[in-house]
């Protein structure tokens, strides 16, 4: 068994970009207190996710550097991996994105997301590329949202790469008439977090899917083991990280690497 402990952020929406900062810093301070060596948030949690539904300020090149040599020295000091949910600006274009935080507090990198739904295009544009990710033993690449319930190449990708752990940072709250779920990949939900399942089984890899924590979510944040059952989950609406040790070794990658269609 090589046991590794996981941190996932289910925290509220920020009120403002700069309280962003202040609940991510929180949130890892609290994470390596219990241990974690790797804390995922959702995302665009900084600045916050540009929904129609919520006023985020127009994006700001500078904040997001200040933003993150902040949240990069929180992570240095707690010894901890950061995957921050973020977006970014590249050539003039706003991409969501993840950066990835060293336990050291260097940047490893970023993952932008490379699928963009429909609604979101007026916002964003696609990124380009993807990698993984080194933190001690684990090795692990994110899917963002959209691409890792729709689009089951992005996971794949990663586990046929080494990944034991993909991370899928998301945003998802209730909508007028959603169905509010309390049990997790209920029937009478929507497809989902029956994805998240499939994306760990079809693939032998961990999956773990990280949601703002919202009133009536149809989402929460979960773990979800390589043979496609559910290592735990956020109560729905609650605020807190969900913290689990992972075995590692258990995430083999055998189907994704039996898998012959894709690169």
């Amino acid at each position: 068994m090589n046991q590794v402990r996981i941190a996932l952020a289910n925290v509220r929406f920020p009120d403002s970009p700069e309280e962003s900062i202040t609940l991510a810093t929180q949130a890892i301070t609290k994470a390596a207190s219990a241990g974690a060596q790797i804390i995922c948030f959702p995302e665009c949690f900084v600045p916050g996710y540009r929904d129609v539904s919520r006023r985020v300020p127009a994006p700001d090149a500078a904040f997001l550097d200040r933003a993150w040599a902040t949240i990069a020295e929180a992570a240095g000091k707690a010894t901890i991996t950061v995957v921050l949910g973020t977006e970014r600006v590249v050539d003039g274009a706003l991409v969501a994105s993840a950066i990835v935080i060293n336990d050291d507090g260097s940047v490893a990198g970023f993952q932008d997301k490379v699928q963009v739904d429909p609604s979101e295009e007026p916002t964003y544009v696609p990124g380009a590329g993807r990698r993984v990710f080194q933190a001690g033993p684990v090795t692990f690449g994110i899917v963002i949202c959209h691409e890792g319930w729709r689009y089951p190449e992005t996971v794949r990708w990663a586990a046929r790469r080494g990944a034991q752990i993909v991370f899928h940072p998301h945003f998802h709250e209730a909508g007028p008439d959603s169905y509010r779920p309390t049990t997790f990949a209920d029937p009478a939900n929507t497809f989902h977090e029956k994805a998240a399942l499939c994306r760990a089984a079809e693939n032998t890899c961990y999956f773990a899917t990280v949601n703002f924590a919202s009133d009536g979510c149809p989402t929460t944040s979960a773990i979800i083991r390589p043979d496609g059952t559910v290592f735990s989950y956020q109560r729905y609406g609650e605020e807190g990280l969900l913290i689990g040790d992972i075995d590692i070794d258990t995430a083999t990658g055998l189907l994704a690497a039996r898998c012959r269609t894709v690169a």
